[in-house]
């Protein structure tokens, strides 16, 4: 029955991946005058949009803002002819960043909109910095830690038991960790696109319900943030594919795939990021950024699988797999401290900016948590432990120790919401370096 299950369910994922999309008919973008991002030594003149179909302009069809929020681009025309719309600019724009916005009717009767940006004699920013986003919102806050979450579930549980339980678990437990695993997985890619479209939605300035119409490619195409969007994508769905072939197939080798993967495609979190993007960066910072993570996702997911997997549905295995991962917790604990240290040196340029600045009032509280489970983890480490190697599982110690772990957990789950907020928020920026002072005039 279980296998007759199994081939319904694959059928079924070969129909879906087999049924042919529908095609949009809205008007899409094909070519821009001036091009995403960049810069010229004059003024353009004008501003030229091109469509694969005829368009026909609409109120505010074309604004040009420069710094200030001030459109300096006249009434824009459609070219039917070229398919385009068209609107002028000054002959001499001041040197800046410009920020193009867009909206198009199409012979669907849609509204078609994007954004764009370009530089005069300077470099023009990432549409996420485009004139009039907001930036990171609270919201994009919580989905980014239900992002770290889904991480944990996925690539943390795999880990847990690839690295600790690596002996077979009784169905109920097996059960268990495929469908927190599973969920994990499919959370990371759909947590994804919210993310990405809270971050269009406040880069076009546009409601969700309009995304449809927008054209995103400035931001997917454009922006560190929207190329590692795409590659994590991509990722994390082969991740599902080789988790869900390893539960149809029971091959462990293709759990050490989606493993692999999983944390491989993490690194987009820390390429896309603060120590990617900001000044100072290097391969260095953005190699301790993903070890920073992916120890988190380890120690998370591994205290979930013992929480939810191993104590209500594995009490035989509850002393293995406790002292397997207080083993794999040290060495945990230690790369996330040594990384995390480091990036802290690299993101302050000053101690005093601990205290002086948003940035720094985050990373303290977030510190003082894990000062606190680091805390925990040692008294589950060198009090509990030793206690549950006499002992055995199945004891009112066992008992105890699960709802220490659920703490635990908790307090696990609000550092990843802290590091979320880190991630979303920007460091205290460096000085400028000084000009080295012009020598004296001798006798002087």
């Amino acid at each position: 029955m279980r296998a007759r299950l199994r081939g319904v369910l694959a059928l079924a994922a070969l129909a879906a991946l087999a049924a042919p999309a529908s095609a949009l008919a809205h008007a899409t973008l094909v070519r821009e005058s001036p091009s995403l991002r960049e810069r010229l030594e004059r003024s353009p003149g004008r501003v030229v949009l091109a469509f694969d179909q005829s368009v026909d302009a609409v109120r505010d069809s074309i604004v040009v803002l420069d710094g200030r929020g001030r459109n300096v681009a006249g009434p824009a025309r459609a070219v039917k002819a070229e398919r385009a719309l068209v609107a002028s600019l000054p002959r001499t724009l001041p040197a800046g960043a410009y920020t193009i916005r867009w909206r198009a009717l199409s012979s669907d009767g849609h509204v078609a909109s994007g954004v764009s940006t370009f530089g005069v004699r300077h470099a023009a920013p990432p549409v996420t910095d485009a004139v009039g986003a907001q930036g990171p919102t609270r919201a994009e806050d919580v989905v980014r830690w239900l992002y770290f979450v889904a991480l944990a579930l996925s690539v943390g549980g795999i880990g847990f038991r690839l690295l600790v339980v690596r002996g077979p678990l009784p169905p109920r437990a097996e059960r268990r960790f495929y469908w927190l695993t599973g969920i994990g997985a499919v959370g990371a890619l759909e947590v994804g696109i919210l993310a990405f479209l809270l971050r269009a939605e406040d880069a076009l300035q546009l409601p969700l319900v309009d995304f449809l119409y927008g054209d995103l490619s400035s931001l997917a195409n454009g922006t560190r943030f929207g190329e590692a969007f795409i590659a994590m994508t991509l990722g994390y769905a082969l991740v599902i594919a080789l988790l869900y072939l390893a539960w149809l197939t029971e091959r462990r080798v293709l759990l050490w795939g989606a493993f692999a993967v999983g944390l491989a495609f993490a690194s987009g979190l820390s390429l896309s990021g603060h120590s990617a993007a900001d000044a100072g960066r290097s391969w260095l910072s953005e190699l301790a950024d993903w070890a920073h993570l992916a120890a988190a996702t380890l120690w998370v997911g591994g205290l979930v699988q013992l929480l939810a997997v191993v104590w209500p549905a594995a009490p035989a295995l509850r002393r293995e797999a406790f002292l397997g991962f207080s083993r794999l917790a040290t060495v945990l604990v230690a790369l996330l401290v040594a990384a995390g240290t480091y990036l802290s040196v690299r993101r302050f340029p000053h101690v005093h900016d601990l205290w002086r600045t948003g940035y720094g009032h985050v990373l303290l509280v977030k510190l003082a948590l894990v000062a606190l489970a680091l805390a925990w983890g040692a008294a589950h480490r060198f009090l509990a432990a030793p206690r549950l190697a006499r002992e055995g599982g199945a004891t009112t110690l066992g008992a105890r120790l699960g709802r220490s772990l659920l703490g635990e957990s908790a307090l696990a789950m609000a550092v990843l919401l802290l590091a979320a907020v880190l991630v979303d928020s920007k460091p205290p920026p460096r000085p400028a370096p000084q000009p080295p002072a012009a020598a004296q005039p001798p006798g002087r």
